[in-house]
């Protein structure tokens, strides 16, 4: 796979993808396998998106043909699949401006680099992010000294007295994915409600992590590293004191689409509004994955992956008016690429 900083005015892609997360490395995939020149721009310096940065070793159980993966298998994966049809990537480059002009995309980066696309395809997550934090004193003291908000390397916790903070998907895995690796876990919620999916709150609870709803954080304790946190009960405000290595807080995060929303398009909220062929109202850029907005939308890795078929195939349509915007099988590309080489 091609990686390369400033291609210069003189180069020309079919189509530019903005985002290296899963969505957007599955629609370099599918541009490739339309026979588009493909270029990949991601504004951190490692492809993967919140997969690889957010939570590498938390397993992924909705990804078709997979009953669980790894985060940071299913990255592997993704680049390995989309470096079939060798398309130019271009790392470290935050895109903070985007205009259309006589049927031409440009796209300049706070680097300085201006990059030319005949199409485009917005692929950014949720845009920037960046987590929820509780007010209590020492947090940031703690930060990186037994205080977590997400997950990098599972064996930090091996051994460890971990406290989880959070009643959503992110806490519930966690307190999945590390029963086997703490030596003992707590999970706390503000309420009994639970935003996890039902099937592995049943999981969890199944398991020996101790589930304490309406509790709070009131204090960290600690020297040079945490080892205690007091939380409260928010009914009867009741303290208790829980000697623990590590606390995870999944508290969700916030999120900033930057640049993107001084480019013209429709934002509702803090998405894009899309059609049903994922097209913008702005010509020639299309979008998919968690950043867009429709009818119906559901912000899931598995949707996102029909999205960026749906978009990749219509601005194939688009820019090249002698396809179609339906493929054909891709068994049929498999066995031309195969032919060829």
């Amino acid at each position: 796979m091609e990686i390369e900083e400033d291609l210069g005015p003189g180069n020309l892609f079919d189509i530019a993808i903005l985002g290296g997360g899963p969505v957007g490395l599955y629609a370099t995939y599918y541009s490739g396998l339309r026979g588009m020149r493909t270029l990949l721009l991601d504004s951190l310096p490692q492809l993967g998106g919140q997969l690889a940065t957010l939570y590498p070793e938390k397993y992924i159980f909705d990804v078709p043909g997979f009953p669980k993966i790894l985060a940071r298998d299913l990255v592997g994966n993704l680049i390995e699949q989309a470096s079939q049809y060798s398309p130019t990537i271009a790392v470290s480059q935050c895109v903070t401006d985007l205009t259309v002009s006589k049927q031409i995309v440009t796209l300049k980066t706070a680097s300085g680099c201006t990059f030319y696309s005949k199409a485009a395809i917005l692929s950014a997550g949720m845009g920037a992010f960046s987590p929820r934090k509780i007010n209590v004193d020492n947090l940031e003291r703690f930060e990186g000294k037994g205080v977590h908000y997400f997950v990098g390397d599972k064996s930090v916790f091996a051994g460890k007295r971990l406290m989880i903070v959070g009643g959503g998907d992110s806490a519930f895995d966690w307190a999945l994915n590390l029963s086997d690796v703490a030596k003992s876990i707590v999970l706390i919620h503000r309420s009994d409600k639970f935003r996890a999916h039902e099937d592995t709150v049943l999981k969890v609870r199944s398991l020996p992590v101790t589930i304490k709803t309406y509790h709070e954080v009131k204090a960290l304790d600690g020297a040079d590293h945490l080892n205690g946190v007091t939380i409260f009960d928010n009914k009867t405000m009741e303290e208790q004191h829980h000697d623990v290595d590590h606390i995870l807080f999944n508290l969700g995060y916030f999120t900033n689409l930057g640049p993107i929303k001084d480019w013209g398009l429709d934002i509702v909220g803090s998405s894009i509004s899309v059609s049903s062929k994922m097209e913008t109202n702005k010509p020639l850029v299309f979008a998919a994955g968690d950043i867009v907005s429709y009818v119906g939308k559901l912000k899931l890795i598995s949707t996102g992956f029909g999205e960026a078929a749906i978009a990749v195939n219509h601005a194939k349509a688009m820019i090249d008016p002698k396809s179609k915007a339906f493929p054909g099988h891709s068994s049929d590309a498999a066995d031309h690429k195969a032919a060829v080489h």
